[in-house]
């Protein structure tokens, strides 16, 4: 399946540790939401836990803003379950504050395009919109972690576009200058930013 920016999101629904339980969870039960989902190669390794926790550790920025974060790998829910059950010391990720889906046959991962013939994912992370469609995503290959910073930041921007209608310029942060989209108002951001860049 080809997955694109822009496309409606795949649905699915899966067994996932909950808080501690095996619960089902889909895509549809966060409809008017956004949803951070993201896809890790295989739990009990190395890059993984220190992703899967560095999410968990911020999992109420996320809340704040309207935001759920789902984490996929191809495990089943009973490896999900046991990982948490091991101490981070030991490389486990103790509590988790968002679901860790489980996507034993592979279906999600592959939907996603992200599976790779081996039969892992790469480090997929997409984010849906409240309507369930992907607005960004990236892809690194295995040995590279990602950056929630980075994730919450493109949320953040894409959550201002919809609500005041001016676009984000590279390396925005909340608070910073936006653009507003036409060809006489957007001189205003030019040309302060020109200004900016000869003080």
């Amino acid at each position: 399946m080809s997955i694109k920016v822009t496309s409606p999101a795949p649905k699915f629904s899966a067994k996932a540790i909950v808080n501690g339980t095996i619960k089902d969870v889909s895509l549809d039960g966060y409809a008017g939401r956004w949803v951070v989902l993201f896809f890790w190669p295989l739990d009990f390794t190395f890059v993984c836990p220190t992703e899967i926790i560095a999410f968990s550790d911020r999992a109420a920025e996320f809340e704040e803003i309207n935001a759920q974060i789902l984490g996929v790998s191809v495990d089943s829910q009973f490896t999900h379950l046991a990982w948490t059950e091991t101490p981070r010391n030991k490389g486990g990720l103790g509590k988790v504050h968002f679901p860790l889906v489980a996507d034993l046959d592979k279906s999600i991962a592959r939907d996603y395009g992200v599976l790779l013939e081996a039969g892992m994912a790469l480090r997929g992370l997409f984010l849906i919109d409240p309507h369930g469609v992907i607005r960004h995503s990236t892809v690194n290959d295995l040995p590279v972690g990602r950056s929630v910073d980075e994730a919450l930041r493109v949320l953040k921007a894409f959550q201002y576009v919809e609500k005041y209608g001016e676009v984000c310029p590279a390396n925005w942060r909340e608070g910073h200058a936006t653009i507003k989209p036409d060809p006489q108002g957007s001189k205003e951001y030019f040309a302060k930013a020109a200004a900016e860049s000869t003080a």
